[in-house]
């Protein structure tokens, strides 16, 4: 016989289990110096690409003998990019010990998210210093949640648009000096000769397509290409798409020119 026995709660709270999205700094120097200088190279004109979203400090990257590091600094330096820093990965016991008392909590059980093979050929062009490491969360919405975001307007020098969780299809010419961000895929049905930076918050899946291939800087999920190494000819000024592959030695950009 079962016996049902009424019970209280309390009236103030309730506790419950919840998931919390997270990105993840991957660090992999512990010179703030030059953190900070590559972080306002990459971010320091999205002032609000991160939103104040909450990260975890991956230290799991970091080599063996890697000194110590002023967390109190670097929560400070992340904070000035709008980053929410609340916990820490990896490290030696000193960084730990360190992290702990900077107020940030052990988070040693965050699963990592491991990117997907894109097949293809494997001639390819290699952003430098680049590794296929996974991110620490899942993406934040993925593009096939939300429409994609439709540009019919020239972009001019100093412009930016972002199309946040989704596609972005430009109908109109991105000049130099403008940037082009989505974290899915970016269409440009005109001349690309700005920056556009797909699958911004890690979409290793997200390509970039361009009628006309001139850009200052193309990117796919954090690796990057700039045209100061000339792009190749049969790409420069022509339909192509660009997409990224793993292999051993790490992601790499490759770049196909699309038949019309």
């Amino acid at each position: 016989m079962s016996v049902v026995i009424a019970g209280s709660a309390p009236a103030t709270f309730e506790i419950k289990s919840a998931n919390l999205p997270l990105v993840a700094l991957r660090l992999k120097s512990t010179d703030l110096d030059a953190l900070a200088d590559e972080l306002a190279r990459q971010y320091g004109d999205m002032p609000d690409f991160f939103d104040n979203e909450p990260l975890v400090i991956d230290l799991t990257p970091l080599p063996a003998d890697a000194p110590g590091i002023d967390f109190a600094a670097l929560v400070e330096l992340l904070r000035r990019f709008h980053m929410a820093p609340i916990a820490f990965k990896g490290g030696k016991p000193d960084h730990a010990a360190k992290a702990l008392a900077a107020g940030l909590v052990a988070a040693p059980d965050v699963v990592a998210v491991k990117p997907r093979l894109v097949s293809g050929p494997q001639a390819a062009e290699q952003a430098p210093d680049t590794e296929p490491e996974p991110a620490v969360a899942e993406p934040a919405p993925t593009p096939a949640n939300l429409p994609a975001l439709v540009v019919d307007k020239p972009l001019r020098s100093g412009q930016q648009v972002y199309a946040r969780g989704r596609d972005l299809v430009m109908l109109a010419m991105v000049n130099a000096g403008a940037e082009v961000i989505a974290d899915g895929h970016i269409h440009v049905y005109a001349p690309l000769r700005g920056k556009a930076i797909a699958g911004a918050r890690g979409n290793t899946d997200a390509r970039i397509f361009a009628l006309s291939l001139e850009p200052e800087l193309i990117s796919i999920a954090g690796i990057y290409r700039t045209t100061e190494n000339a792009l190749p000819a049969e790409v420069w000024g022509q339909p192509t798409q660009v997409r990224l592959i793993a292999g051993p030695d790490g992601d790499r950009l490759v770049m196909e020119p699309l038949k019309t």
